[in-house]
């Protein structure tokens, strides 16, 4: 079964009155939030006395009284003593495979599910006891369910609706694991969207009038993200807008990471014969997290750990630990650079205008030092960092249910999309940084006589070969009628849907025959996935597009020698002789190309190889015109 042949160039807002609210969700690393947004504006639910932060920590235990329940309890930060059966920074996992989940968290707790998904052991029952496994999934919809409580108390009525807000670079299948955790928490997610893109609707409510270039610098506890986005307020009557220009980001690098930098230069400090279990581990991680938090206030912090046999003290001074973490931070900022590439037609001669700082972890006194030179502008630090995501999500909210009609949401999905064609090439059909909703429509051809059947392989990156970019799925149209190569009609949409699920139809015009794929991958991309996608296209691109361009030169020339073969042989004694033997030298001169194009495209001048195909094209009008004279005489 082939791939298909390139063919050569030829939400409607919810009522709020009749149903329950709407909240915003931020279903963060650290902490989560619920908001609700009404006519006086955007707030954080939560009762009178109770902190408005939630931590995304969940302990299980074993119901004394039913033994076949579980005690959950989420926001524990107490349980943190009970590694074996306290989930923190579950957010990592979502979407992911064991073999990814286990690079990013090591620990036993981890391990394999069905199609090499991920479980959480957890031996609340015991040493003796098998224990119960846990998804990602299901620990992040027990997270969810508090949240939903917690709005429908503060509310006085029944929450199950919710836009929830992931990193900007979650792929489909993260995107989907976030849904899936709020169906299972009761909640229907009736839209998805990207967290500095909500942080820049809760900014627009305090801003000064007027157009402006934003960049969203969001720096949590276990993703980073950098968004550009120009806002536009509307004149009277009208809307404003909140257009996404670019977005970059890294699914794996926030807080966490620099907790785990102080824990290593701990561990690299203690006795090598004191050993390192869960409980010890448990302690360095929050002995790090007190020290970080620390240094964002004063010039240094003091550690202090008890061993068992001895005591671990240091003292840690600011200037040490930004060196400690100065790599991480480098690491966002190479970030920025590339989401400015990616906005600079958007932004034209505009410069950022205002930088908004998102996330706990950009307090860190070098986090604002260094975004600050980086975009020559002070960061607008009047939202607080831990709400302006919730926030967001609830202006988000108020615009879905219809509540809101004074802004609309225009964002962009992070990779580009394609299928497969002949010679293993990606025909993109909706690239980076495209505003969604979009669809996109391009026509297809089979490669080979009788065909029945066309293979749609769909890819996701930036390189122009399949077997650089990342497989997001495959269907196959069957039932079409035999015909010539070529002569099929296939026509193949893409959809991409408000929160960035693609959807995938193909139709062939001359049989009918439809086929259509949800396309949700398994697993997420892994950070380093990610980064290579990007620095590969830029490294590559030249090479990529010769490649490509060469590919698709030997499709089509196998084609044009296919048909010129045909029908020389067809009318052949009705040609002059000399005609007949100057078509059969130039066949044979770019059968010659395309055969050492097959084997050394490297080697192959692209230019040359184009010229000698449309200089063969253009010795076989004579012999087109034969066949259709021939036809018409048929007739």
């Amino acid at each position: 079964m082939n791939a298909p042949q390139r063919t050569p160039p030829t939400n409607k807002p919810l009522d709020p009155d009749h149903l329950d609210p709407i909240v915003g969700i931020d279903l963060g690393t650290t902490n989560s939030l619920v908001a609700f947004c009404d006519d006086q504006g955007p707030r954080i639910l939560h009762a009178p006395g109770d902190s408005p932060l939630v931590p995304s920590i969940v302990h299980y235990a074993a119901n004394p009284d039913d033994p076949a329940a579980l005690i959950i309890t989420v926001g524990a930060a107490n349980a943190t003593g009970l590694p074996a059966t306290t989930v923190s920074s579950v957010k990592r996992l979502m979407g992911r495979s064991i073999t990814e989940a286990r690079t990013l968290l090591r620990t036993d707790t981890i391990i394999e599910g069905p199609r090499g998904t991920v479980r959480l052991h957890l031996p609340i029952h015991g040493p003796d006891s098998p224990g119960i496994d846990r998804s990602p999934e299901e620990v992040s919809a027990d997270i969810l369910r508090v949240l939903k409580d917690r709005a429908s108390a503060v509310l006085g009525k029944p929450v199950t609706r919710a836009v929830v807000t992931v990193p900007a670079y979650f792929d489909d299948a993260q995107r989907q694991a976030t849904r899936t955790a709020g169906r299972l928490a009761g909640l229907d997610v009736v839209r998805i969207v990207p967290e500095p893109t909500a942080a820049a609707l809760a900014y627009g409510l305090s801003r000064p009038n007027g157009p402006s270039t934003v960049a969203v610098y969001d720096l949590g506890g276990g993703t980073f993200d950098i968004s550009i986005l120009r806002l536009t307020e509307g004149s009277a009557g009208e809307r404003s807008f909140y257009q996404v220009l670019s977005t970059c980001g890294d699914t794996a690098l926030g807080g966490d990471d620099i907790d785990h930098a102080l824990v290593g230069l701990f561990r690299a400090e203690i006795d090598a014969a004191v050993p390192i279990e869960p409980e010890l581990l448990r302690t360095l991680v929050l002995a790090a997290v007190n020290a970080k938090h620390r240094l964002s206030e004063h010039a240094e912090a003091s550690v202090k750990i008890d061993l068992g046999p001895g005591t671990y003290e240091r003292r840690i001074t600011r200037s040490e630990f930004a060196s400690l973490i100065a790599p991480l931070v480098d690491s966002t900022l190479r970030a920025c650079e590339q989401a400015l590439r990616d906005a600079e037609r958007g932004l034209g001669e505009a410069r950022v205008g205002c930088v908004v700082l998102v996330g706990g972890s950009t307090r860190i006194p070098l986090v604002r030092a260094r975004v600050a030179a980086f975009f020559g502008v002070e960061p607008y630090t009047a939202i607080n960092p831990d709400e302006a995501v919730a926030l967001g999500a609830a202006v988000q909210a108020s615009i879905v249910s219809g509540r809101n009609t004074s802004a609309l949401l225009l964002d962009v999905i992070p990779l580009s999309l394609g299928v497969e064609t002949v010679g293993g090439a990606v025909a993109k059909l909706i690239f980076r940084n495209s505003t969604v909703p979009t669809r996109a429509k391009e026509m297809f051809s089979t490669s080979a006589d009788g065909q029945t059947s066309i293979r749609l392989t769909v890819y996701q990156g930036e390189r122009e070969m399949a077997a650089d970019c990342r497989k997001l799925g495959e269907f196959h149209l069957r039932g079409i009628p035999p015909m010539p190569a070529g002569i099929p009609q296939l026509e193949v949409t893409f959809a991409v849907d408000v929160n960035g699920v693609l959807q995938v139809s193909a139709y062939e015009r001359r049989s009918g025959k439809r086929a259509e794929l949800q396309v949700i991958p398994n697993h997420g991309l892994t950070n380093e996935e990610v980064e290579t996608i990007e620095q590969d296209s830029l490294k590559h691109a030249r090479e990529d597009m010769t490649r490509h361009r060469v590919v698709d030169l030997i499709t089509n020339s196998k084609l044009d020698l296919k048909w010129i073969g045909e029908r020389l042989n067809k009318h052949g004694p009705s040609l002059e002789p000399a005609y007949r033997t100057d078509l059969e030298r130039r066949m044979t001169s770019l059968a010659a190309i395309v055969a050492f194009a097959e084997a050394n495209w490297q080697s192959v001048d692209a230019n040359a190889f184009h010229a000698e195909k449309e200089t063969l094209d253009r010795a076989s009008i004579r012999l087109q015109e034969v066949s259709i004279a021939a036809s018409l005489a048929d007739q």
